[in-house]
């Protein structure tokens, strides 16, 4: 039997594998990151994103949902896609006042395993060489069939 199916992952677990992917510097660490998580029944994706912050809310929020979705972390329904959709504006939530009238560029971290999903925004904020960086998690709950 498996770790994995011995004891079930914590929410807390999912949410350090959906930073440790968002924090990767490039495909190939990303690829790696999400093989390991794998090995202990963590799905995880990433994806880019960047531009000036408010107008690029809602193209993080849909780019979350695209991945989560096409890599299989939540089914193709509104309450999969509400709850990635949900986890990605809260975690955009906890850095907007940092981010607000700036450029940002980063990446989009999500981890599932059960009932818990996690999203992970990794970013810069700044104008030209000089950025600040942030990071935003948020966690929902949904049955482990969605």
């Amino acid at each position: 039997m498996s770790e994995f199916a011995k004891s079930p992952l914590s929410s807390v677990e999912i949410g350090r594998a959906a930073i440790q992917i968002a924090i990767t510097a490039s495909r190939s660490e990303e690829n790696t990151v999400k093989e390991i998580l794998a090995t202990k029944g963590i799905k995880s994706t990433a994806v880019d994103f960047g531009g000036e912050f408010i107008s690029s809310i809602v193209k993080i929020v849909e780019r979350a949902v695209v991945a989560a979705e096409r890599q299989g972390l939540v089914a193709e329904t509104h309450v999969g896609a509400g709850a990635v959709a949900g986890a990605a504006h809260e975690a955009l939530e906890q850095i907007k006042v940092k981010a607000i009238g700036f450029n940002v560029g980063g990446k989009i971290g999500i981890a599932r395993s059960g009932e818990h999903l996690c999203v992970a925004i990794f970013m810069g904020v700044g104008v030209l060489n000089l950025n600040e960086m942030c990071v935003g998690l948020a966690h929902r709950s949904l049955a482990s069939d969605e």
